[in-house]
């Protein structure tokens, strides 16, 4: 049960390949002769066996045969007889690489394959490759080179493409996956494979698209918290959905959601075929990223200027010595160089001053990121400065580029950096991308330790009136909200918004506007209208009740004419902004296929299509994700001092940034969004306008599942006494919480950390803390017992120190349908109890979740646990394949 459930897969022990007419090979497929090929073309370090199903006796000399894997490249009529035969013979996993394979032959294999618990990998796809078992199981190309890539690809033909590419320019793999499409074995299975493999370092996928983005973010979420992705996609494509009502649903296409999610997930987006492999090695170097800063050292002022240009065009930063490094740098280099913005070390520079220039550089706390370009001169010896930059790597503690001009006169500079392992490059540009890779893999992985719940600490809301609201709409056979309902809606999440009152008549309108008091803003209240302005259904400024007669009147005659069919309430009245020197910005969401809702930002008003500044970001928000999301965004340079005008109310803006998360949570009917314009200034933010779209949602979005994202489950919060008084609390676990596990794993006995790890290890790798505090909720749980200890300070104040004294787990499955536990108490709380509570508080969990079985290993030498699971009701059995282990189980 330690190993990954597709070992047998991309690790088997035995393979039996399937061939047809082995005593005439011209009659197998030109697949089957490649893969034969391929196998037979280096020793694999397993037992191979090939079989026959042609031959008459095959199947009674099954009888001995056992595989871990079956691999079948036989015609497609064949291929569903020769998976049941790896069925019999209790094959664990299969790869099927027989083309012309149809989607409903797909799915009577995958249907055969489930019943026999067998993983396929297939049909319709070139197979996979693992060089350090020599295994070619594929028709992709000669066996790659070993080394600490993993490549997935949906791309048959590309997969192909870069296996000859990486032969040429020596990048070697750990594993090399190539998808079909209607493969059971799906991206997310096998990203959640390489995230375990010790042999992967880092992870390249081609991507073209995804079938379930709950499934493909939780492992590609689990997966770069331990190790470097790369994503390369194609099939860039516009919205979804062309019927778009609110400027969210026109403006944001899914492409820029592919953006959002992949940032959200830690991982990295590259845009071409080349940069793939340069960002999988430079996020795979022993730097870690801390910015993104970058300065630039050059013998050449245009190489640097293009540099500097392109850091600005990916919104990295050009970082710059200061008056007093400048000064003490100056004397090492020769006397025309500069050092104002670029550090130019003029055509004179030789390799001291490469090295004196770099190494101040990486010393100043400004910088995260050195580049040195050098260009070709005369009397220079490019391979000397390569060796220079080679050695003072070594004293730096921070990334740096190289980018060697030319190329008949400095490959051999190029192999010294090479064998340094300093990424160079051959343009400016590409140097600096790679750089804005690392800085882009540090942002992003700074979002996937965000963990959010779905109700943010403010007031609480009314979700019950909200809901009722939405009801009642749907009621009446209707998916657009009035722009009354719209903001009741808001309201009932504590959005402020501009008091509005509907007239519907023009007496009543001149009242109201009296009322109110002048100025006005009139706009016309139609659910079958969504930008009213088109229908010059908004008239602003109106300053007495003559103009509200006219207008009024007028807006009528004008919707009429250009909209008949329109269904029309009436008129809204409300103030006009009282924000003199507010600006004007859009908040909205919509739902994107397949990633579910997504939150929108950017510059609102009237120019929104034109000016199109939009970012995204998937919910569940905090305060950091709304701050970062505003940032992102251009209208972000408005909303400090600007023009005269102060600084805006910041806090009031993510305020309503989250309370748009916790309506886009808890409220799985809504679909589109327009909260446009948003006035906001250094006294606070009101929404003016506003316009919702929904729709019945299934019984399946209850408990989040519409958010490709689960948030923190708070809901699962407990607290409950100890035996010998006080309490403890009993809640999910969350990345904040790293520190107190590990310093709980120290603490624990050195038996019952040999029971909880069967390993005497005295406290947890980084890569095994980082995976068991941030985890995904939808396939897995972790409760962690709290108890508050009281401390006297050295000064005599009493303080509360959170401890870890228990943690259990679950990981589903991948039936789906059952999960494994673990279970550990620190020594000093056993007997009171709360062994027994953290293991019912994460069966209740799995219940919640709809897990049918809950099943564990535990040492036979431990009774102390087997008498607390017999307790509570597990059955206890012998495990077959240790009998060092007892297989407990109890049905949930």
């Amino acid at each position: 049960m330690d190993k990954h459930f597709l070992t047998p897969l991309f690790s088997p022990n035995s393979i039996a390949v399937f061939i047809g007419k082995a005593d005439d090979p011209s009659g197998q497929t030109a697949q089957a002769q490649a893969l034969h090929q391929a196998i037979r073309a280096q020793r694999f370090t397993g037992t191979l066996v090939f079989l026959d199903i042609n031959y008459a006796g095959t199947l009674a000399d099954l009888a001995h045969t056992e595989a871990d894997l079956a691999i079948i490249a036989l015609p497609a009529d064949e291929v569903a007889a020769a998976l049941e035969i790896a069925g019999r013979i209790n094959c664990r996993a299969a790869l099927v690489i027989s083309s012309g394979i149809d989607a409903a032959l797909a799915a009577e294999l995958n249907k055969i394959a489930r019943r026999d618990g067998i993983n396929l990998l297939g049909p319709n796809c070139l197979g996979f490759q693992r060089p350090h078992l020599r295994l070619n199981a594929s028709v992709a190309g000669a066996l790659s080179a070993p080394g600490p890539l993993a490549l997935v690809s949906q791309s048959g033909a590309l997969t192909a493409s870069i296996l000859d590419w990486a032969q040429k320019n020596g990048v070697g793999f750990s594993t090399v996956v190539s998808l079909g499409p209607n493969t059971a074995v799906d991206m997310a299975q096998v990203l959640d494979f390489l995230a375990s493999d010790a042999h992967t370092h880092s992870i390249v996928v081609y991507l073209e698209g995804i079938s379930n983005a709950r499934r493909f973010m939780s492992a590609l979420r689990a997966a770069a918290n331990v190790k470097p992705v790369v994503v390369l996609k194609g099939g860039r494509r516009a919205a979804g959905n062309r019927a778009a009502l609110t400027h969210s649903g026109t403006i944001v296409g899914s492409d820029d959601v592919f953006d959002a999610a992949l940032r959200r997930a830690g991982a990295v987006r590259v845009r071409s075929f080349v940069a793939l492999f340069s960002a999988a090695k430079c996020l795979a170097s022993r730097y870690r990223p801390v910015g993104r800063r970058l300065a630039i050292v050059t013998n050449g002022g245009g190489p640097g200027v293009l540099a500097a240009d392109w850091v600005t065009e990916i919104n990295l930063q050009l970082a710059c010595l200061t008056e007093a490094q400048a000064q003490a740098l100056k004397p090492e280099l020769p006397p025309l160089a500069s050092l104002c913005d670029l550090i130019d070390i003029s055509e004179d520079a030789g390799p001291e001053h490469f090295k004196a220039a770099v190494h101040a550089a990486a010393k100043a706390p400004q910088v995260d990121g050195v580049l040195a370009i050098c260009s070709p001169k005369m009397g220079v010896d490019i391979a000397s400065i390569a060796t220079a930059l080679a050695e003072v790597n070594k004293k730096l503690g921070k990334p740096l580029f190289t980018c060697l001009m030319g190329d008949a006169t400095v490959g051999d500079a190029r192999r010294i950096l090479s064998d340094a392992v300093i990424p160079t490059f051959r343009t400016p540009e590409a140097a600096v991308g790679a750089f804005g890779n690392i800085a882009a893999f540090y942002q992003n992985q700074q979002l996937l330790q965000q963990t959010p719940p779905p109700m943010s600490d403010l007031a609480k809301p009314d979700v019950e009136g909200a809901r009722m609201l939405i009801e009642s709409v749907l009621a009446e056979r209707r998916k657009v909200l009035t722009e009354m309902e719209s903001k009741s809606l808001l309201a009932a999440f504590h959005i402020p918004v501009t008091r509005t009152i509907l007239a519907r008549s023009v007496n009543e309108a001149i009242m109201i506007a009296t009322q109110l008091g002048f100025p006005v803003a009139l706009k016309i209240d139609s659910p079958d209208i969504s930008h009213k302005s088109d229908v010059q259904g908004v008239v602003l400024n109106v300053l007495n009740a003559v103009g509200v007669r006219d207008t009024y009147l007028e807006m009528m005659e004008a919707v009429a004419r250009l909209q008949p069919q329109a269904r029309i309430n009436g008129v809204t009245i409300q103030n006009m902004s009282s924000h003199k020197r507010g600006r004007e910005v859009f908040v909205g969401m919509v739902t994107d296929e397949p990633f579910g809702p997504v939150i929108a930002f950017g510059s609102g008003g009237t120019m929104i299509e034109l000016i199109n500044d939009r970012v995204m970001e998937l919910p569940p928000l905090n305060q950091f994700l709304a701050r970062r999301l505003i940032e992102r965004a251009r209208v972000a340079e408005t909303l400090g001092e600007w023009r005269g005008a102060a600084p805006i109310n910041m806090e009031a803006l993510e305020q309503i940034l989250l309370r748009v998360s916790e309506m886009v949570c808890e409220l799985p009917q809504l679909r589109e969004m327009d909260i446009n314009p948003i006035i906001v200034d250094e006294t606070g933010a009101v929404a003016v306008d506003a316009r919702i779209v929904i729709d019945n949602t299934p019984p399946s979005a209850r408990h989040y599942n519409h958010l490709a994202i689960l948030p923190y489950p708070s809901r699962y919060e407990q607290v409950w006494p100890l035996k010998g008084g006080g309490e403890y609390t009993v809640r999910p676990v969350h990345p904040d919480d790293a520190s107190m596990l590990q310093e709980f794993v120290r603490k624990l006995s050195p038996e019952s950390r040999y029971f909880r790890f069967v390993s005497s290890m005295q406290e947890l790798p980084a890569t095994m803390l980082s995976r068991f505090t941030l985890i995904d909720y939808d396939r897995e749980m972790a409760l962690v017992a709290i108890h508050r200890e009281r401390h006297v300070g050295a000064d005599g104040e009493v303080s509360e120190v959170p401890r870890i004294v228990g943690v259990s787990r679950y990981i589903t499955n991948p039936d789906r349908t059952t999960c494994e536990f673990s279970l550990v108490v620190s020594d000093d709380f056993k007997g009171q109890g709360l062994g027994s509570r953290l293991m019912l508080s994460v069966m209740d969990v799995a219940r919640d979740k709809g897990l049918s079985e809950i099943e564990g290993l535990v040492l036979a030498k431990n009774p102390t646990m087997l008498k607390l699971m017999k307790g509570l009701g597990f059955q206890i059995k012998q495990f077959p394949e240790d009998a060092d282990f007892k297989l407990v189980t109890q049905t949930l």
